[in-house]
């Protein structure tokens, strides 16, 4: 279980009830932000596995910030509303503080964000390689 549980089609069924409730046009979940590029699961670091690991089993974390609000100020990955996106550390071997390594997690299943950078870029990760 994720923090918090991720469903696959939340996205489709809110712009859907949306479109139900107060009218309108609905629209489909924004893709992938031009900006962010794509890894395999198996080119990321060990230390990020163990994230990615600790988040599907709800943890416990290492750091108080784990699991808190990403808000995605630098405008890098596609536009949701607050409460989207959360962020994780993951260690970096050698460093005395969190370090720039994080994982930002989606609502939808397995949509994982790496970042090595301290969110200047992102990568989706890819689970099937």
């Amino acid at each position: 279980m994720r923090i918090p549980p991720r469903i696959a089609t939340l996205g489709g069924i809110a712009a859907l009830v949306s479109t139900l409730l107060i009218g309108g046009q609905a629209t489909a979940t924004p893709t992938a932000a031009a900006a962010v590029g794509d890894i395999c699961y198996s080119d990321l670091p060990s230390q990020a596995h163990d994230t990615l690991d600790l988040i599907e089993s709800d943890g416990p974390f290492p750091y108080p910030q784990d699991g808190t609000v990403f808000q995605n100020r630098e405008g890098v990955l596609p536009s949701h509303s607050t409460g989207y996106y959360h962020e994780y550390t993951v260690k970096t071997p050698g460093s005395s503080n969190r370090g720039a390594r994080r994982v930002v997690t989606g609502d939808s299943a397995q949509e994982d964000y790496y970042t090595a950078d301290h969110y200047a870029s992102f990568d989706l990760v890819d689970h099937s390689c």
